[in-house]
């Protein structure tokens, strides 16, 4: 970092740092609400379950960029990567929403927004990650990922329910053009932040990409919890790309229903969020890690056998509280454990070794359900999620407090 760079203030008064996560929390808000929208749309539009799957896929193929969009990151001032990113979302998804209430809207144009939205989300999370330690101390980092994914959390608590209604009572393209204000919303406080220019070395970028490959390889810790994260996230993807056809049609539950069923899991992912250092304080990395894993798939092996409304709302609020406390601790050992000019590669590295199956799940969750059935999708989900667990019991994520300061 330049000599007379920024210095972040003691956590309390870190008000850049509150206002980087207030902004990201505000589009979290709205890409809740286009959570729930997108698959209703589909529904609306088609009825098939495959055609959500390729939407999914769509959105999530931009996955197989992350090497380069982490260059990018690394190499490019990410305070303008931020801004270029909320800009060009809000754009996007403000066009797709007026097309749906002109009556318009094609499968093509929801393919290519989805396709579009994937990349811009890709890029903005890896420069949204990467601009965190610059802006609070290394001491803070837990508590600024806990906060940050708590936040998050309460998103999820809010925004499913909100586009229910919406989607309930109004035409479900005013639900995405909330979405897209939310993302304007969130460009004026990153407007306000002191996220300096870094230096960057420039290199061949083939080279860059593979000192992102090579530490993330290296670094036990942020290996073993990205190949956890891959197989775990084969499951998953599998449960979300379908739950809300599955709630539709085989639980038969309304527009509203849903949202709040999805909501009602962001309370328990608040909770799980905001627990996360005090677990810490007692647990090491491998027991907190395998024990959310291992409670977080058998939620979705629950979630497929019942069409009960609140036994959903139950295992919903559980995996969400277990997805909750696994991603600080996740984030704070690749950002401990990393240098700074590194950040944006290594967390790009690492997002495509653990969503590089994504793209596949999500079409497979589509084919899947076309030709068996949501609640076979789920289950499948649920028992691969729940046999990614074991691979947090490496020896090398037996992490202290100790340990990590050393």
């Amino acid at each position: 970092m330049n000599k007379g760079a920024y210095q972040p203030p003691p956590w309390k008064k870190n008000f850049p740092a509150f206002r980087l996560i207030g902004g990201s929390v505000v589009s979290f808000f709205g890409d809740q609400v286009y959570f729930l929208t997108l698959p209703l749309i589909v529904w609306a539009l088609t009825g098939s379950p495959l055609a959500m799957g390729i939407t999914a896929f769509l959105e999530r193929l931009p996955i197989l960029l992350q090497p380069f969009l982490g260059v990018l990151a690394d190499r490019y001032p990410r305070k303008r990567l931020l801004i270029l990113c909320d800009i060009s979302r809000g754009i996007l998804i403000g066009i797709i929403g007026c097309l749906h209430i002109a009556g318009q809207l094609q499968m093509w144009q929801l393919y290519t927004a989805a396709f579009g939205m994937g990349i811009l989300s890709q890029l903005y999370n890896t420069a949204q990650f990467a601009s965190i330690p610059s802006l609070v101390l290394k001491a803070d980092l837990e508590k600024a990922n806990a906060v940050n994914g708590g936040l998050f959390q309460a998103a999820v608590l809010l925004g499913p329910g909100l586009g229910g209604m919406i989607v309930s009572v109004y035409h479900p393209g005013y639900a995405l053009i909330i979405n897209s204000i939310s993302f304007f919303l969130a460009l004026a406080a990153v407007l306000t932040l002191p996220i300096q220019p870094h230096e960057a070395e420039r290199k061949n970028m083939w080279r860059e990409m593979k000192e992102g490959f090579a530490h993330v390889f290296h670094i036990k810790p942020i290996l073993y919890t990205n190949l956890a994260m891959m197989i775990s996230v084969f499951g998953t993807t599998l449960f979300l790309t379908i739950m809300v056809f599955h709630l539709k049609e085989e639980a038969q539950l309304s527009a509203t229903a849903i949202g709040w069923l999805l909501s009602s899991g962001g309370a328990s992912a608040v909770f799980g969020a905001l627990i996360t250092p005090y677990l810490k304080k007692k647990w090491s990395y491998r027991q907190i890690l395998w024990t959310a894993a291992f409670i977080g798939g058998l939620s979705i092996i629950g979630f497929s056998q019942t069409n009960s409304y609140w036994v959903l709302l139950v295992m919903n609020a559980t995996g969400t509280m277990a997805a909750s406390i696994q991603s600080p601790c996740i984030l704070t050992i690749r950002q401990k454990l990393t240098p700074a000019g590194l950040l944006g590669r290594v967390q790009a590295t690492s997002r495509l070794i653990s969503w590089i199956s994504m793209p596949a799940a999500a079409l497979s969750a589509g084919i899947f359900s076309e030709a068996i059935s949501t609640n076979f999708t789920i289950l499948l989900g649920g028992l691969l999620a729940t046999a990614a667990s074991m691979v947090y019991l490496h020896p090398s994520l037996a992490l202290s407090s100790e340990k990590e300061a050393a």
